[in-house]
């Protein structure tokens, strides 16, 4: 199955805006920015999500996750014209092949009618101190704290904008994956999407990764 990360376009076109020095708060610009510059993904199973992301040609993957597009982003992808924009392409890629689709509004604006519903959840503390460790595995500078800030940031205005908030749809399996490593948490995914279509999986639930534990509760 494809997996398609759905943040990555949001992102890929903040990157063009930053470049072009469009704001965040001019949907109309971004709009048209979306125009003149398509964002495609490429397959490439050695990069991070498995596809490099280019937008007008233009190979911007190694810029997607550094501290500025993270800043920007949620202001990008907060305006209704910028998602009614990319939200048909996403769509059209779905009904195309069998799919895994990730994204912040998936199971609630993109594929309400998805099969599986997945809301893979952490605290913001968990979530920086895992992106603390990516960016010092790649040598960049980085402070733990102005993480976590950009983080808390984020999940409020996400949670609070009027277009696709941050939410999980009420027939999504909410994973708890504070306490697990990555293998741990795709074990519990895929125990999971091997359930499915029993109770649990059909009509949500909320269950807790723990470490060595691999089933689903």
């Amino acid at each position: 199955m494809l997996c398609f990360d759905t943040g990555l376009i949001y992102r890929a076109l903040t990157v063009a805006a930053l470049r072009a020095g469009i704001a965040g708060e001019d949907a109309p610009g971004l709009v048209a920015l979306c125009a003149r510059a398509p964002i495609e993904l490429l397959p490439d199973p050695g990069s991070p999500g498995g596809s490099r992301v280019t937008v007008g040609g233009e190979d911007v993957t190694d810029a997607l996750r550094r501290p500025e597009v993270d800043a920007a982003v949620s202001a990008v992808s907060g305006h209704a014209a910028v998602r009614a924009n990319l939200l048909e392409a996403q769509r059209r890629i779905a009904a195309s092949q069998p799919i895994v689709m990730l994204g912040r509004d998936i199971g609630t604006v993109v594929l309400p009618d998805a099969d599986l519903k997945l809301f893979l959840d952490a605290s913001a503390e968990a979530r920086a101190r895992r992106r603390f460790r990516e960016r010092l595995a790649r040598g960049e500078p980085v402070v733990y704290a102005e993480i976590l800030a950009r983080m808390q940031a984020r999940d409020a205005q996400d949670r609070g904008r009027a277009v696709a908030p941050l939410r999980a749809a009420p027939d999504a399996v909410v994973v708890d994956s504070d306490r697990c490593d990555v293998e741990q948490v795709l074990a519990l995914l895929i125990a999971l999407a091997e359930r499915w279509p029993d109770r649990l999986t059909r009509e949500g639930g909320r269950v807790a990764c723990a470490p060595n534990e691999g089933g689903a509760a």
